[in-house]
């Protein structure tokens, strides 16, 4: 077979960085007539599982004496795929009609796992130009009360259709409309080998048409985006995010106006009496003037608090490279695992990002061991990612999963923290540390703290959280649905531009609320905001997960203790990764708005 390769020439750092940064660069190879075309089997699982999958070579089937896997990706890899050549003999443009692939002799104990894998509703995935191929392994039937009839049956027939153009693969799919099922309910039937207790002897043949298609290789993603092996729910929801929108707008517009007409009385209040100095301000006075001298006092556990902010602002950095980096076209369907490529580039190379800002923020405030601020923030997130990861893969690697990560995959990830995140988390520090300067406070601070008042139960730490959770949560709750649908199933979710909106309303939200909530607090001569002020917003996670909760239990048909595992375990980092985020988002708007009032004061 004769190929090229349409892309640009490089070296090999070039191709380094299109593998993992540039993942929607895929090999466009061309085909002469009569030239093999490779089709890989992947992986089987459950329908309603989708991160319960096998090797399709777990089930007796067709395979080659010598199994020969595909050289696979970090991103793959970590999607679950385990690539392998097999028995298919596909030429270019040349039709096949009823080609037998194999004869198998199954013994009871294979036919009894081939059964229950179709009464689980076992799918298998099978690659052809990198284009993916599902289809049912087997067919059931259940009819009547009275008698009641429940038949299993074992497709051996699968019937390709391709679509080319030229000298390029378009689009392949599978069918099973011209095909039997064969038997398998009462121990098989069909056609039993000779002898008894011999098996059941099946042939498995296959068909291959060729159809032209008008669209160019260029243009191939579109058509497997109309295609759909699995349900359709990721419709065009415009009217639900207009509506979000239009609710947020009112929200935050109401906050702003109400809030900037409140501040504008003080002003004119606290201002009048402008004889005396700063301190002599809290004589005869209340609300949040009083505790101008404690406002600015530095919170305890300094160095927790900026490990928060410094990884929450990481992965605010790596959640608007991902989302920049779909709206330039760069995760085609057609790249397996190209999200999660550059999630775990984009991570490591973030991480002096967290490093920078925690250290730089611990600077500021006074904070002496810095060497163990860093040490904190390089952990405050991996920890919980390596005992999270550990319990899932351990459920995997006990039921035999592929995605049960391989030891060099292991090792690869291991090493990129080892020498790269956590270096460059060290380096992030130094620099921050470096650059800190003053904390920039427009107050002094007294050396003996005020006593604070007694505070109404509406001021309290989980009256704050409820509030500042649910309404930030409630503006993407229309959208998170479709995102666990893409993360949960097998929906290719293709609306970056709704995302990038809704993302920029959830921090937009949850500024304006921590700022609103802050003032509340203030106002009431209680200056702990800073920790408040991260719990606040930041408790928009606990909803998250409640809502991952809801999600299981009635939008998906998932069970077992393995899909249980997977979802359950990185629902919670994902809620954990939010709370980070919306705490860093809310402290600093809540920082920016003291500091404003504070220096509005005419003090002297």
């Amino acid at each position: 077979m004769t190929t090229s390769l349409r892309c640009a020439r490089g070296g090999l750092g070039a191709r380094v960085l299109a593998l993992f940064l540039l993942p929607q660069i895929g090999w466009a190879v061309s085909y002469k007539s009569g030239d093999p075309v490779t089709l890989y089997v992947n992986k089987v699982g459950p329908y309603h599982n989708p991160q319960e999958t096998y090797h399709y070579y777990t089930l007796p089937v067709c395979r080659p004496k010598e199994v020969r896997h595909k050289a696979l990706s970090l991103g793959e890899v970590i999607d679950g795929d385990r690539m392998a050549e097999s028995l298919y003999d596909i030429r270019f443009r040349e039709n096949t009609e009823r080609q037998t692939l194999c004869q198998l002799t199954i013994n009871e104990k294979e036919v009894e796992q081939l059964r229950e894998a179709v009464e689980e509703l076992y799918y298998f995935e099978f690659v052809l130009d990198e284009i993916p191929i599902w289809g049912f392994v087997g067919y059931m039937e259940e009819s009547g009360f009275l008698p009641h009839s429940h038949k299993v049956g074992l497709w051996t027939h699968l019937d390709f259709n391709i679509e080319f153009n030229g000298d390029s693969v378009i689009f392949a799919n599978v069918s099973v409309k011209d095909a039997k099922p064969v038997p398998l309910e009462g121990g098989g039937g069909g056609a039993p080998a000779a002898g008894p207790g011999a098996g059941l002897a099946v042939t498995h043949t296959y068909s291959v048409r060729w159809f032209e298609s008008p669209l160019p290789h260029s243009r191939r993603a579109e058509r497997l985006q109309d295609y759909s092996f699995f349900p359709k729910t990721l419709e065009i929801h415009w009217l639900s995010i207009i509506n979000s929108l239009v609710l947020v707008i009112l929200l935050l517009g109401f906050v702003i106006i109400i809030l900037m007409r409140v501040l504008k009385n003080d002003f004119a209040r606290y201002n009048v009496e402008e004889e005396g100095g700063c301190d002599d301000l809290d004589q005869g006075d209340n609300g949040w003037k009083i505790i101008h001298t404690d406002v600015f006092r530095f919170p305890p556990y300094k160095s927790l608090l900026c490990a928060v902010l410094g990884v929450g602002a990481q992965f605010l950095t790596l959640a608007t490279g991902i989302i920049v980096m779909a709206l330039l076209g760069m995760f085609n369907v057609h790249r397996h695992g190209a999200i999660n490529s550059a999630a775990i580039v984009l991570y490591a190379l973030t991480s002096c990002v967290s490093g920078y800002c925690s250290c730089r923020f611990y600077t500021q405030i006074q904070g002496q061991r810095w060497v163990w601020n860093i040490i904190l923030t390089s952990s405050l997130f991996s920890a919980p990612l390596f005992l999270t990861w550990s319990v899932v893969n351990s459920v995997h690697w006990w039921s035999g999963s592929t995605q049960a990560l391989p030891a060099t995959t292991v090792l690869l990830l291991l090493g990129a923290w080892v020498l790269v995140g956590f270096p460059l988390t060290v380096i992030g520090g130094i620099v921050g540390k470096n650059r800190a300067g003053n904390f920039q406070a427009p107050c002094r601070t007294r050396n003996i703290p005020r006593q604070i008042p007694p505070q109404p139960w509406y001021k309290h730490t989980s009256v704050h959280m409820a509030i500042g959770g649910f309404l930030p949560f409630s503006a993407i709750s229309v959208e998170l649905y479709y995102i666990f649908a893409t993360v949960w199933g097998r929906e290719h979710y293709t609306l970056y531009g709704i995302l990038l909106c809704v993302f920029a309303i959830l921090l937009s939200v949850g500024a304006c609320i921590s700022v609103a909530l802050t003032y509340f607090l203030l106002s009431g001569e209680d200056y702990r905001w800073w920790w408040r002020s991260v719990l606040s917003t930041g408790s928009t996670g606990i909803f998250i997960f409640i809502y991952s909760v809801f999600y299981y239990r009635n939008r998906s048909s998932m069970s077992g203790l393995v899909q249980s595992a997977e979802f359950f375990g990185y629902s919670l980092l994902t809620a954990f990764v939010f709370s980070l985020m919306l705490g860093t988002v809310s402290f600093c708007a809540s920082l920016a708005f003291i500091r404003y009032i504070y220096r509005s004061l005419k003090m002297d």
